[in-house]
């Protein structure tokens, strides 16, 4: 399955027309980031999870292998994230005919700020023994429409569509979501990178504490697959614990329209917010 869009218009606070994209492609490594992919913390910052997206359709698009399907997706973010032009290289790190692992890194400037490490799995035919205990969250159609924005600033979580599954309760929630723009303008991408555009965004639903209170940053993002996605809409049954030394951890169910298909976990760095002033 592969989705697109057109880059039509679409504009921003600052009176500037954007896509209806989170990135536009300058050649064959650099991507533009749009206003749609600006992070929360910061507005000078892309968000991780536009950025998972598009690392992950650089993968697919320089190293396309129908024969396997990805069961791991692991990002570490290195540092700030910076918005704007940035270049996207990616390499074979151990080639197979059954099992491959692919790596990309975002950098600007000679400096990585995310590196992603992806293990492919060759295709069998196990729907025999096909299972799991994991009950499927209420549909999408069922789910009451919501937004993040009465908690979170930035162009990419106001660019989210959501649903409320479990109303949210410090450290624990349940929710749609989708990103509904194209990770790159006018290119067709898979259900599994537009699918990854809005999974990080896990660590923003069921927040123990303000973001306004505190500071709880991912420093990663860990996603496992039993299953490639049939859809954007990513189900998060998500819990958030904190613990007494300044490191937490987000984990979180992950369903689409289909039911169950893994799971991703985040490990924060939880610290005072940066002085201002």
């Amino acid at each position: 399955m592969t989705t697109s869009a057109q880059a039509v218009g679409h504009l921003g606070t600052d009176g500037e027309e954007y896509p209806d994209a989170y990135f536009v492609r300058l050649d064959a490594t650099r991507f533009r980031s749009t206003l749609h992919a600006q992070g929360a913390w910061n507005e000078a910052e892309q968000h991780m999870g536009a950025a998972s997206g598009l690392l992950a359709h650089a993968v697919e698009v320089d190293h396309p292998r129908a024969d396997l399907q990805p069961s791991r997706f692991s990002f570490d973010i290195l540092g700030f994230i910076p918005g704007g032009e940035v270049e996207v290289t990616t390499r074979v790190v151990r080639p197979g005919r059954t099992i491959e692992l692919v790596e990309a890194t975002m950098s600007q400037g000679g400096r990585s700020c995310i590196r992603l490490s992806v293990w492919r799995l060759v295709r069998g035919g196990t729907a025999a023994v096909a299972g799991t205990h994991r009950e499927a969250l209420p549909p999408v159609t069922s789910a009451a429409p919501t937004t993040m924005t009465g908690r979170w600033p930035g162009g990419y979580i106001a660019s989210l569509e959501g649903r409320t599954v479990r109303e949210h309760r410090p450290g624990r929630a349940a929710m749609w979501l989708r990103a509904p723009h194209a990770v790159v303008a006018g290119e067709e991408v898979s259900a599994t990178a537009q699918f990854l555009a809005a999974v990080d965004a896990a660590n923003g639903i069921a927040v123990r504490v303000g973001p306004d209170e505190l500071a709880f940053p991912n420093v990663d993002l860990g996603v496992h697959l039993v299953r490639e996605p049939v859809s954007a809409w990513v189900g998060l049954d998500t819990h958030v614990t904190f613990g007494p030394t300044g490191v937490g951890l987000t984990e979180s169910a992950l369903h689409d329209e289909a039911g169950y298909l893994g799971q991703v976990a985040q490990s924060l760095t939880v610290r005072p917010l940066p002085a201002t002033g």
